[in-house]
Parts: C-alpha cells; structure tokens; sequence
C-alpha cells in the first residue's frame, strides 16, 4: 500500500470520528442526599450543542439542582469553577436561578 493511501484514510477516519461528548452530570445515582458534592468535571459539548442534547441527560441535572440547589457542599468548601459551569448550564436551561443563587456566588 501506497504511504499516501494511508495516511488519506487515517485522515477520513480522523474527520468521520464522533467528537467526544463530555462527561456526564454527576446527579449522585438519584438519592435523596443531605449535601452536594463537587462535579469532577466541567459540562461538554453534549449539553452546549443543541443538536447533541439529549432530554434523558439534562433531565438529571434538572432534577438533582431544583431538589437539591440550596444544600451545601459536604466539605464545606464553597462552589468551584466546575460547579459553576454546571449551576450557569442549570440556569440557561431555563431553570430558576433562585434554587442556586448561593452556589452562583
């Protein structure tokens, strides 16, 4: 095989590869919790992009911030960064700033 036939085919199989999509909410498997944990990891393009969105994965985070937005954080720490980012997405969804206005800061 040609070095150019494959390097044209690592580049097509490059382009046609799904995008990674992020992690998902961390809703804390859906229990009904006394404190809020910290989200490792900041929202990905599976809830920005409106074409990736998927109801059965916003729906967690609807639900595990209107339930539980106004608990603190089991540390004791305030919000990080992360957290925020998730809280922000919370709120752009449409959800009421009000359930999470401490963790907006």
């Amino acid at each position: 095989m040609r070095p150019y036939v494959v390097l044209c085919a690592a580049v097509l199989v490059a382009c046609s590869a799904e995008p990674d999509p992020g992690p998902l909410f961390d809703n804390e498997g859906a229990r009904d919790i006394t404190c809020l944990t910290h989200q490792a990891n900041p929202p990905g393009v599976r809830y920005d992009d409106e074409k990736l969105r998927r109801t059965d994965e916003v729906m967690p985070l609807l639900r595990y911030y209107t339930a539980h937005g106004r608990k603190p954080f089991c540390d004791a720490e305030p919000a990080t960064e992360i957290d925020r980012a998730w809280v922000q997405l919370y709120v752009s969804l449409g959800a009421g700033g009000a359930n999470v206005a401490d963790l907006l800061g």
